[in-house]
């Protein structure tokens, strides 16, 4: 057996750590190490006293934090912290829920690891060059306990980008990438392997149904993907128009609606700025706008440009909605904090010359729960607004 290296941690490394904090940057470090890259850790203090097991990286990010108990971990180890992810989420979803995520990385104390589900099939996401080695490892636990018919591994997360990994994706567990899933009454068709993200966005799970609720007449579903806001919306609103710049998410919106009989669908190919402006001159107004777009800021240099980016659609979507009209607004720009995202919102308002109410600040849905200390794990924003005159 190899043996364990050593990592001390400066003064400011060990307040961060002590502050609940489970990422070690590089400049916390404190001397040499010999540890191997992907390696799990054993971090220590200047007086070599024992802090905490962690994965190793030679990127700025230097350790994930494991545990802080003193002792190696094993592979029951991480068997033991997946079945308490599994049991978090059984507390509050019901067992009908065919969707979800079941890892959500540092949040479930799995460090470079995402895991959702969709129906009998699941996805695995690596984020690190430790969490790479383990992979196998943590498909053999998965398959132990849901024994689902396929297992596909979606190693081209953003992040891998500032380890220096290569994006890898394929099967690991059986012979078909589809998968068929529900959020709430709506029934969706994917490709994990083709398909965005994990195949879904179930982050917005719980915010796709929350739009049901407030949606009415005329809606407007922009950055559409598959459906997720827009056919929800379409059991209560008279019409929905799903955008996406996209002609083949627009033909899979067509097929959701279809499939879910949803005859008060349209969908078009078009770019969302450039619509906005189109309706906004032409005084077309909606009842219901959603503005769910990818993320704009992906690094602290283009937050400036996000924000106007932001705050252009979100005017020009003020200045189409009729009085007492809905505005769901979202961002998933990690960079993009709540904090300035509202603040983004009232600029629009002022410049839109409308009043808006703030009826909701939402996240993510529970399953992809953000951890206390650590915000960069609370990066999806949803907030929902109506027009007051």
């Amino acid at each position: 057996m190899t043996a364990i290296a050593n990592v001390a941690i400066s003064k400011k490394g060990l307040q961060r750590l002590r502050q609940g904090f489970v990422w070690i940057f590089r400049s916390d470090l404190d001397g040499k190490t010999d540890a191997e890259p992907g390696a799990i850790v054993k971090v220590i203090d200047r007086g070599n006293n024992f802090l905490a097991y962690a994965f190793y990286s030679q990127s700025e990010l230097a350790l994930r934090v494991l545990t802080r108990e003193d002792r190696l971990p094993d592979r029951a180890f991480f068997g033991r912290r997946l079945d308490e992810a599994i049991a978090r989420r059984a507390r509050y979803f019901p067992k009908s829920r065919d969707a979800m995520r079941v890892v959500h990385g540092e949040a479930d104390m799995l460090p470079g690891w995402l895991v959702d589900r969709f129906g009998d099939a699941l996805v695995v996401q690596s984020m690190s060059l430790a969490s790479d080695q383990r992979e196998p490892m943590l498909i053999e636990l998965l398959i132990e306990r849901f024994k689902p018919r396929a297992v596909v591994f979606r190693d081209d997360g953003m992040t891998r980008e500032y380890e220096g990994l290569d994006d890898r994706k394929g099967l690991a567990h059986g012979t078909d990438a589809r998968a068929a899933f529900h959020e709430g009454e709506i029934a969706f068709e994917i490709d994990l392997l083709a398909d965005q993200k994990t195949g879904a966005f179930l982050d917005q799970y719980e915010n796709h149904l929350l739009a049901a609720e407030y949606a009415k007449g005329e809606a407007l579903d922009l950055f559409c993907y598959h459906g997720g806001f827009g056919l929800q919306m379409a059991k209560r609103a008279a019409r929905v128009t799903c955008v996406d710049q996209s002609e083949l998410a627009v033909s899979r919106v067509k097929a959701n609606a279809e499939r879910n009989g949803l005859a008060n669908v349209t969908g078009v190919a078009a770019n969302a700025f450039d619509l906005l402006r189109e309706h906004e001159q032409a005084a077309r107004r909606f009842d219901t706008i959603v503005i769910d777009p990818p993320a704009f800021a992906k690094r602290k240099s283009a937050i400036e440009a996000a924000y106007r980016g932001y705050k252009d659609l979100n005017m020009r979507a003020m200045r189409c909605l009729e009085p007492g009209g809905i505005l769901i607004s979202c961002s998933c720009s990690a960079k993009m904090t709540r904090d300035l995202f509202e603040e983004m919102l009232i600029d629009a308002s002022r410049d839109a010359k409308r009043r808006m109410l703030i009826l909701e600040r939402r996240g993510a849905s529970r399953d992809h729960p953000g951890l206390a200390g650590v915000p960069e794990t609370e990066y999806l924003k949803c907030f929902v607004l109506q027009a007051v005159d």
